[in-house]
């Protein structure tokens, strides 16, 4: 179900930074746009979700924005970067994920990881790479995608009678912020530390999509016991 964003053909100099939000924005609207009605879901449906989605964020996003910190070289961009990974820890938003799924009665079992675990490592593989550019693109999609995609998430815990809605409720807000800054941390890198002619702006984000709809829209060809 992935459609893969292509860098237009011309040199990363030349492509505008609202180019690239633009770009992004749609993907993002493209993927809120499609997400299925909750109330048309079966209760193992939404839970599976809810489940996905915390194996892969609970243990992978303050690790997918040290990565991208790690990668990136342009010194006014870093406290940028620095400054979301304060807010991670301070605030413990794993331990708000993982509230969020408990009470959801979705927590991940190793099912859900195992749902996830290709497209997961291809992630993982990317970010090891070390390209700031790619990365900090990368992380502003998925900041912004968060953002948008809290309501929906929200919906699927409260059909299972779920009230805990800290993580929906503060990523609704923050992300905003979140990815704004990361733009202004993509721009800076981009100035200090161009992409090659040859590789695509989007390689990320591209795999990021795919691990969204694999989250979104995998359904198991045989029923799994973990919900």
């Amino acid at each position: 179900m992935s459609t893969q964003v292509v860098l237009p053909q011309q040199s990363e100099s030349a492509i505008a930074i609202s180019l690239i939000q633009k770009t992004i924005t749609q993907t993002i609207n493209d993927l809120i746009g499609k997400l299925p009605d909750p109330q048309l879901l079966t209760i193992s449906e939404r839970l599976w979700i809810i489940a996905r989605y915390s194996s892969v964020l609970e243990g992978n996003f303050i690790y997918w924005m040290t990565a991208t910190l790690i990668a990136t070289k342009s010194e006014a961009a870093r406290p940028i970067i620095l400054d979301n990974l304060y807010e991670e820890t301070r605030d413990a938003h794993p331990h708000m994920m993982r509230k969020f799924a408990i009470a959801a009665h979705a927590f991940p079992t190793d099912y859900d990881a195992l749902a996830v675990h290709v497209d997961l490592t291809s992630m993982r593989l990317f970010l090891g790479r070390l390209s700031g550019v790619q990365s900090l693109l990368t992380m502003a999609f998925f900041e912004g995608f968060i953002q948008k995609f809290m309501p929906f998430l929200a919906s699927l815990a409260a059909a299972e009678g779920s009230m805990e809605m800290e993580y929906t409720d503060v990523h609704g807000v923050c992300d905003i912020a979140h990815t704004e800054g990361l733009y202004r941390a993509l721009e800076n890198e981009m100035s200090v530390n161009p992409l090659g002619n040859d590789a695509n702006i989007f390689e990320g984000a591209n795999c990021l999509r795919t691990l969204i709809d694999r989250i979104v829209y995998y359904r198991p060809e045989v029923a799994t016991p973990s919900h």
